[in-house]
């Protein structure tokens, strides 16, 4: 029996987690799905340029799981981009750092902690207002992990 699947720390929601072909309905193309935990791993050592230990220490993981994952998730990336896929981010035993919420009337991102409360966009003062993490069913489950990070 393996032992259970530890859960991974990613700093953010990303921005974006749905990306399909262009001119090609969604309907018609097979979903190719990379967890949040997969995503982290491309964001820290591929966007970031961050060596697999530092990647791993970033994600509470030891090096063997984090170097399996960012395997994983390069695969699935270079299917989604070599088949046309419909690449969708989502799912995962994680905890986001931080937060992002998205102003709906304009569009403004702003980057947050879990422990502050947001009511009304500093942009144009809407209150119409996206919970980036709450749109992958974490919030106050990441409340009590946020503060163990570093950044």
């Amino acid at each position: 029996m393996s032992r259970p699947k530890k859960e991974r720390i990613v700093h953010q929601p990303p921005l974006f987690a749905d990306f399909k072909p262009a001119g090609i309905p969604s309907s018609n193309l097979q979903p190719e799905l990379l967890g949040l935990d997969e995503f982290e791993a491309i964001r820290l050592a591929d966007y970031l340029g961050m060596d697999h230990n530092e990647a791993a220490e970033e994600m509470e993981i030891s090096r063997p799981t984090f170097t399996r994952l960012i395997e994983a998730a390069r695969k699935k990336m270079a299917t989604f981009i070599i088949e046309g896929k419909h690449l969708q981010i989502e799912g995962g035993k994680i905890h986001f750092r931080g937060n992002v919420i998205q102003c709906h009337n304009c569009g403004h991102m702003i980057k947050t902690r879990f422990n502050q409360n947001i009511t009304k966009c500093p942009a144009c003062g809407s209150d119409n207002l996206i919970d980036l993490a709450g749109g992958f069913g974490h919030g106050s489950c990441c409340r009590r992990h946020s503060h163990h990070g570093r950044r």
